[in-house]
């Protein structure tokens, strides 16, 4: 791994400084790809923006070199599972969404759950970033009930049962679900459209009431996800900043309620930060992109603000086991 060097920007004694830039049906058009020169237990997952396909890339691997595990493209927004074996991912086919997983050991796809599946009263299409409970028996994910622009947020379990709809009465949009460690909660943008998420939601899944934060720190909107620390007293979310821009954001969580956002990074003039996904309880993954060229994975040290290029040529990061 590639430490930056470079000019540094520091905003604040907190802010990190960045010089540079099982039950599952079978999928029946295949999968699995290329084997990394190390075995996943630990790191990202991601898709590429020039194929669409999930790779997997282990902390003592190479970057340049990951293992690909899904070969026909489509592929959007992978998360690992808790215990590193599994990534649950959405595929596009024709205009329909589905709900997969595969083997971080590289195998053939099996699909978890598909659109309009009777089990979901309300019609569920549009699949979004679905991520796994920290005990890996049930996903959480984002859908668009019989079509409408007001996402909401269901619950299945991974070997394609028990599905829940978390939001039955939504009149609002919800946005990236993150799981608090116990399982009992997942913590999620809100607002009146996925391009207008202006509050952070912590949505029981007991059916408990939903309570609502405002945003602060000059965020109009959370732009793609927010991210629950792996210990809960923080979440990450990439802003969007009314004065132009997305940079990564962090907030103390106490209960079901979100503190006040601080800025933690600064790529500089022309780049955008997003995806935040955390890899330890002070240390943050995150993409930067830069002038129209690719989006890559870095690394950033919350207690010494160290930054660090982890897997170029990547998107949608997800990392664990955490």
């Amino acid at each position: 791994m590639t430490t930056m060097t470079g000019k540094r920007r520091f905003l604040g004694a907190a802010v990190l400084a960045v010089g540079m830039l099982g039950g599952c049906e079978p999928l029946d058009d295949g999968g699995g790809g290329t084997i990394g020169d190390v075995e996943f237990t630990r790191g990202f997952a991601f898709v590429r923006e020039d194929d669409r396909n999930v790779y997997v890339v282990d902390d003592d691997g190479d970057a340049n070199s990951p293992q690909r595990l899904t070969s026909v493209g489509g592929a959007y927004w992978p998360s690992v599972s808790r215990d590193g074996r599994g990534v649950v991912f959405v595929q596009r086919s024709g205009g329909a969404t589905s709900l997969l997983t595969v083997p971080t050991t590289g195998g053939t796809p099996a699909t978890l759950f598909r659109a309009n599946d009777p089990a979901c009263a309300r019609g569920c299409a549009n699949f979004r970033t679905p991520t796994f409970s920290p005990d890996g028996r049930s996903v959480v994910f984002v859908f668009s009930p019989a079509n409408s622009s007001q996402t909401a947020l269901a619950r299945i379990n991974t070997d394609g049962s028990g599905f829940q709809d978390l939001t039955p009465n939504n009149v609002i949009a919800y946005g990236a679900p993150s799981f608090v460690p116990n399982g009992s909660a997942v913590v999620a943008g809100a607002g009146s459209g996925l391009n207008q998420l202006d509050q952070l939601a912590y949505v029981p899944l007991n059916g408990g009431a939903i309570t609502y934060s405002s945003l602060s720190a000059g965020v109009q909107f959370v732009e793609n996800r927010v991210a629950v620390s792996p210990n809960g007293s923080q979440v990450a979310v990439d802003g969007r900043l009314s004065s132009g821009g997305t940079r990564v954001f962090v907030a103390p969580l106490s209960g079901s309620n979100v503190g006040g956002l601080q800025r933690v990074t600064s790529s500089g003039a022309g780049s955008e930060e997003s995806w935040p996904s955390w890899t330890g309880n002070s240390q943050l993954g995150f993409l930067i992109t830069s002038g129209g060229g690719d989006p890559a994975i870095y690394r950033a040290n919350l207690g010494t603000g160290s930054v660090s290029l982890a897997v170029p040529s990547a998107t949608e990061p997800s990392y664990g086991p955490i």
